[in-house]
């Protein structure tokens, strides 16, 4: 009976070893079905062009703009046959300084480290005193020759010549930080903003709080720097700058043939 006994109880203890050993069933864990990620947004479109200009062909190839100066400073003189005109520009860097200054005209400041004229001669010239001032009449006379050497050129031939080497005009737009932009419709947005600027009628009242003079009118303080730069020219020497702009205007957003319809 011992060793039915001593069978029986290998046999419990061998289903009890196999109970508790056995192999459990692999749970099977369905992944969560997997969602589309959703579609990437395009790439900005390009900005239509407003104002193209026409396509330019030369026997000669366009320098590099960061070579440029040599070829500005041979080319600009034969724009006007007043010399002094080369005298009052500054042609270092003059396609990248046009393209700042154009740009900056719009907004509160302007840097003279940018700009591609020299300055103008003299000092802002003042009726009255720190309380009671306003811009003297004889403040215009220093900008009669730089609005005279401008009249001087003419507007087609200006055109001419900046459609022409406008690819390095259009690179320093874009190395300025419009990757997409394009430097036409900005300068006729510029334009029309200068035209844009107050007709002021003297005498013109100025304040001064600390070093500089300013507008007493807070409106006409809030202009752009392009705006202010008429402003202070005073209206003869204004209205002279708008005539030269209207028709620099016109060069400049003439449709090009190659766009016309039916062409």
């Amino acid at each position: 009976w011992w060793m039915i006994l001593v069978a029986g109880a290998g046999v419990f203890g061998l289903i009890a070893w196999n109970a508790m050993h056995r192999a459990e069933p692999p749970v099977v864990v369905q992944p969560a079905p997997r969602s589309e990620p959703p579609p990437a947004p395009p790439p900005p479109a390009e900005p239509e062009i407003r104002h193209p200009v026409p396509g330019m062909t030369s026997v000669k190839p366009l320098p590099a703009l960061d070579t440029s100066d040599s070829t500005m400073q041979g080319e600009i003189p034969g724009l006007s046959a007043d010399q002094s005109l080369v005298k009052a520009l500054i042609l270092q860097g003059f396609v990248r300084r046009v393209v700042a200054t154009i740009d900056s005209l719009t907004g509160p400041k302007l840097a003279s480290r940018i700009q591609p004229v020299q300055r103008v001669p003299g000092a802002f010239v003042i009726n009255g005193n720190n309380e009671h001032a306003t811009i003297a009449p004889d403040n215009a006379d220093r900008y009669t020759n730089y609005v005279r050497l401008l009249e001087v050129i003419a507007s087609d031939k200006l055109a001419a010549f900046y459609f022409h080497y406008y690819p390095l005009f259009q690179q320093a737009y874009r190395d300025l930080g419009y990757p997409k932009g394009h430097f036409n419709d900005r300068l006729v947005e510029v334009i029309d903003h200068l035209l844009a600027a107050p007709e002021l009628k003297s005498p013109v009242a100025l304040v001064r709080p600390k070093v500089f003079y300013l507008y007493a009118d807070p409106e006409l303080e809030a202009k752009s720097a392009g705006q202010k730069i008429l402003m202070r020219m005073g209206a003869e020497n204004a209205g002279r700058i708008k005539a030269k702009l209207r028709e620099i205007h016109s060069e400049i957003t003439k449709k090009p043939a190659a766009t016309a319809k039916g062409k």
